[in-house]
């Protein structure tokens, strides 16, 4: 297949290079300048997809790090890292931002573009690491050296982009997919983007991906092991969870069997209309996702939907998707518990103010009794003891002592709304930022309700993830 058109729409083109270069020349100069001034010892530089040349157009950060003397303390490290940072920013007119990764680091809106400016550690080897961010320079300088051709590059960026589209790049924990460092290990193990995608056709469950042959994979359990050519202790595919390695395995093999003009979609956006030269609005995505018709495939599916909206923390993104997952993993497995028959739950949040948990449930009404287990006959004592505790009104079933006992919850919404209180939010699983603003924030909602709510009736990313919860897997085919 011809690939010509496509890489003409994803590859930057040399106006953005430029741009993107310049705002990269003139912050490392300036950060340069002003510690030479100040005496502090550290040495700016530019890393990540944009110094390898395997950036996809308009989607890429500049990457500056900060390095530091192995010498120096850590406090110093973040100290200087951030003064320099916002230096930076403030002489470039950015508006700069905190966040937390490994250690503090910023974030500036510089001319159109998002520039990191994060503080590390000189290293290099792996045995030298101090933080996890220390890395970066050594997976930069690694590739930079060997995939040395545009060619190959040009390979990574298609592999970027069809990942992109099927739903698996990216290794924050929201996603769980593949790194930008992950795709181009694996272009060069399998040197192009159909070979690769040949390959993972047939991958097996702990496929190992090792271009040092350091023979390491025994260390992981992962389902992608991918040895870091940098660090043969690290597995790079640790952060790609099973499910999104199968949703790749699915899409190339969809890919592979499809034809030339099928092949080409997987490059777009879903909407077959959709083309690179004819590109819908957000007004048009939302247009084509209404509320009302999200409504009807709800009432479809015979099923009852509960929605909890409640406001989310102020903190780091990395942080808050964790925390996110572990509430509503815990709210799911309560409603089980309690025989509330969950067939699908999930979690949203537009990283700002604003999350909810959205419950799926085949059993959303219990009867007013359940029989409560006691021992089994066999055992005298425990007999004895389970009469004294509950009295005459035990029976046999089977060879156990059995009573029927009155639900405290006939309703999963009876349920959540005792759960979600002061005295009972122990019961759950809650991310330690979240429980507070949980508690009193929170509306529980049907999904009628909330499909007219203000605030996300609008929102398009929102009506994207109901329409993904009610039919997943549709970007895997074309």
């Amino acid at each position: 297949m011809n690939y010509k058109e496509i890489l003409k729409e994803i590859k930057p083109k040399e106006s953005e290079i430029n741009k993107v270069h310049e705002i990269a020349k003139d912050a490392i100069s300036y950060i340069n300048k002003i510690a030479k001034e100040e005496d502090i010892n550290v040495e700016a530089k530019l890393v990540g997809s944009i110094a390898k040349g395997t950036w996809l157009s308009g989607s890429s950060d500049i990457d500056i790090f900060i390095n530091f003397s192995l010498e120096e303390d850590e406090d110093y490290l973040k100290e200087k890292g951030l003064y320099l940072g916002y230096n930076c920013s403030e002489h470039l007119n950015g508006i700069a931002e905190e966040h937390y990764a490994s250690h503090p680091y910023l974030t500036s809106h510089i001319n159109g573009y998002y520039v990191d400016f994060v503080p590390c550690y000189k290293i290099k080897t792996a045995k030298e690491l101090k933080s996890a961010v220390d890395r970066t320079i050594l997976h930069t300088n690694y590739i930079k050296k060997h995939l040395k051709s545009e060619k190959q590059k040009d390979e990574v960026l298609l592999l970027k982009k069809f990942m992109s589209e099927v739903g698996v790049y990216g290794s924050e924990f929201k996603v769980g997919g593949f790194a930008g460092y992950l795709c181009e290990m694996l272009i060069l193990r399998y040197n192009t983007f159909e070979e690769t995608l040949e390959a993972a056709a047939n991958w097996k469950n702990k496929t190992v991906i090792d271009l040092e042959d350091y023979k390491t994979d025994k260390l992981f359990k992962d389902p992608l092991i991918a040895i870091d050519p940098t660090d043969k202790t690290r597995n790079v595919g640790a952060a790609l969870t099973k499910e999104r390695m199968s949703e790749f395995i699915i899409a190339s093999r969809n890919f592979l069997n499809s034809n030339e003009a099928d092949k080409i979609k997987f490059f777009y956006g879903i909407d077959k209309k959709e083309t690179f030269e004819e590109k819908m609005s957000e007004k048009e995505i939302h247009d084509q996702i209404s509320p009302y018709e999200l409504y009807k495939q709800f009432k479809d599916r015979k099923t009852k939907t509960i929605t909890i909206k409640f406001n989310i923390p102020d903190i780091s993104v990395d942080s808050i998707h964790p925390q996110l997952r572990k509430t509503q993993q815990s709210i799911e497995e309560k409603l089980e518990d309690n025989d509330f028959s969950v067939f699908k739950s999930d979690y949203w949040t537009d990283e700002k103010k604003i999350g909810v948990f959205i419950f799926e449930l085949s059993v959303y009404k219990q009867g007013k009794y359940y029989i409560h287990e006691g021992p089994r006959v066999w055992d005298k004592k425990a007999c004895e003891n389970f009469i004294k505790s509950h009295g005459e009104d035990y029976y046999i079933l089977e060879d156990k002592l059995v009573l029927n006992k009155e639900r405290q919850f006939k309703t999963a919404k009876n349920f959540i709304k005792s759960v979600l209180t002061k005295e009972n939010i122990h019961i759950i699983k809650v991310g330690k930022n979240m429980k507070g603003l949980l508690i009193d924030t929170y509306t529980g909602q049907s999904i009628k309700h909330l499909l007219k709510d203000e605030s996300l009736k609008e929102n398009t990313d929102f009506l994207k993830f109901l329409e993904n919860f009610l039919n997943p897997g549709q970007l895997l085919k074309r």
